[in-house]
């Protein structure tokens, strides 16, 4: 292929080259829906992949991955694509395939694209939620307890455990490291729940994409095309704005400065590019001002594909040096001022009146200006864009099927790996915790439970004390009472008086016969004498026996 791409020949049969050298000096690629945009973008890249550097591209409408596959002699536009060819006089000129790997962060059209949020740092991810100073300030104190305590970051809901944490320990860390307020926390989350709903999950996880794989050659030395599924990326603009925010700035820190090489080391292209700026992050607008203006001297080329011309910001178009410009509509006052625009962006060529021109032009034709070796712009020329040689349109889900199931990448993405990390660290850390307060809590309730019940049994068993004192009281008393009524009833009145009567009588004749025998009974003053020792004796004897 030599030093350059062949874009296509002049009217006058001068060739239109992209210099190699040249090819990191960034382009656009412009012109009205129907012109021939994508089939001059993709001639570049099949240029581009012949002299093995690596593309990536954006495919918004799908038609992009027919650069898998070769064109056929028997499609609609062959007639035309030969005659083309032998007009600009491009004999070598046949049907060819191009070695391409697809991707899609949905995981649908393609390859994953994956990174962990610990990658795309707490910089990117605060210019991307157009976070203020406090609120990063506080999603970098976030991420940097989660480092220091061992905590990976690897998808959404890692953050998201990491940021309820740290709310959780609000005061703590605000002595440490600042102020964390619960509501800088709340606006963050928030946040990240706008992401998730765009499917930014499906970006955040693991495995994460290397750049090597990104960036590489096949067996024969060509380029790989990357071809990002972007249709419905395209539905999600802060997920699209995620991505590109977190690929360019792994490509600055992946790829050494190395000048300006004889060929570029990858090319990005950005197709529907008024799509990626209309209402883009102010994030991604000043990264992509970024890349363009440095990322030159990594060997990087970007290229924009835009409808019009005035779609793209005038920091970011005034370092395109690389035009094709197909034709344009003047029928509204935009329209009017973008051909104007266009016109005045080219070097003047004497005989090519471009602002009369541009709205002339046939499909396939284009107003061609390219930096020559000596990095000066050609003078603008009509040219005849070369047709391309892969197919032109989208490949059958089939075919994009076995394109996936046998590139050189294989299933090294297409598995989710959901290892432990900060939230199921973080969740077994809080059942842990639950479990020790549920535990302490048993505990105390059990202490609780035995004192009240020895209470209880204290208490029942003074009460039973107390009863039976009551009951052996009442039993006195009754006993007491009972002997009392024996005491008075007749009965035993007469029982002691006979008792009585008994001893007195028995008394009185045991005294007797005592007395008889001891005083006798012959004279009257032994008489009197026994009797009255007999009255003693019988006041003995009478208590004897009462007794």
């Amino acid at each position: 292929m030599g030093d350059g791409i062949f874009i296509g020949a002049s009217v006058d049969g001068k060739p239109q080259t992209l210099e190699l050298k040249r090819a990191n000096r960034h382009g656009l690629i412009a012109g009205a829906t129907g012109t021939g945009k994508t089939v001059t973008l993709q001639g570049i890249i099949e240029g581009f992949s012949a002299n093995g550097v690596p593309c990536f591209v954006a495919d918004v409408k799908g038609d992009l991955s027919g650069l898998a596959m070769a064109g056929s002699p028997t499609a609609k536009t062959h007639a035309t694509f030969a005659e083309r060819a032998k007009a600009i006089g491009d004999d070598s000129w046949a049907y060819a395939d191009n070695p391409v790997q697809f991707w899609d962060l949905f995981g649908e059209q393609g390859h994953p694209i994956r990174t962990t949020i610990s990658e795309m740092g707490p910089l990117l991810l605060s210019r991307l939620m157009d976070l203020n100073e406090v609120q990063e300030g506080v999603l970098t104190i976030a991420f940097h307890v989660a480092d220091k305590e061992g905590l990976l970051l690897i998808d959404l809901d890692d953050l998201q455990a990491m940021l309820a944490e740290c709310a959780g320990r609000a005061d703590e860390l605000t002595v440490t490291y600042g102020n964390v307020s619960k509501q800088s926390i709340g606006a963050i989350q928030r946040s990240l729940l706008q992401l998730r709903a765009q499917g930014a999950e499906n970006f955040f996880g693991e495995p994460a994409l290397e750049m090597n794989d990104f960036i590489g050659v096949d067996d024969r030395g060509r380029g790989i095309v990357n071809i990002l599924a972007a249709d419905k990326l395209m539905a999600s603009p802060k997920l699209y704005a995620t991505f590109l925010l977190w690929l360019m700035s792994e490509l600055f820190e992946h790829l050494p400065e190395i000048g300006d090489p004889d060929k570029p080391v990858l090319c990005f292209f950005f197709d529907e590019a008024h799509l990626l700026f209309d209402e883009a992050p102010k994030a991604l607008l000043e990264k992509i001002e970024q890349v363009v203006r440095l990322i030159r001297s990594k060997g990087v080329g970007v290229y924009f594909i835009t409808q019009n011309p005035i779609d793209v910001p005038d920091t970011v178009a005034g370092q395109l040096g690389n035009r094709v410009q197909h034709a344009l509509r003047a029928f509204t006052p935009r329209d009017q001022a973008a051909v104007r625009s266009a016109a005045e962006t080219f070097r003047a060529n004497p005989g090519v009146d471009v602002a009369m021109i541009i709205t002339e032009l046939k499909v396939g034709e284009a107003l061609v200006s390219l930096l020559q070796a000596d990095g000066a712009p050609t003078p603008v020329e009509r040219t005849l864009v070369k047709p391309p040689a892969s197919r032109v349109g989208p490949i059958t889900p089939a075919e994009r099927k076995v394109m996936i199931e046998t590139d050189a990448i294989g299933a090294k993405y297409d598995t989710l790996v959901d290892r432990e990390s900060a939230e199921e660290l973080l969740a077994a850390k809080t059942q842990e915790a639950s479990a020790a307060a549920a535990e302490a809590k048993a505990t105390t309730e059990a202490e609780k439970a035995a004192a009240a019940q020895a209470k209880a049994d204290a208490k029942a068993a003074k009460e039973a004390e107390r009863a039976r004192v009551a009951d052996q009281r009442e039993a006195d008393r009754q006993q007491r009472e009972a002997d009392r009524e024996a005491a008075n009833s007749p009965w035993t009145k007469m029982a002691s008086s006979a008792t009585r009567a008994a001893s007195s009588s028995i008394g009185r004749q045991v005294a007797n016969e005592i007395g008889k025998q001891v005083f006798g009974t012959k004279s009257r003053r032994s008489s009197s004498s026994g009797g009255l020792v007999g009255t003693v004796l019988r006041g003995v004897l009478g208590g004897i026996f009462r007794g």
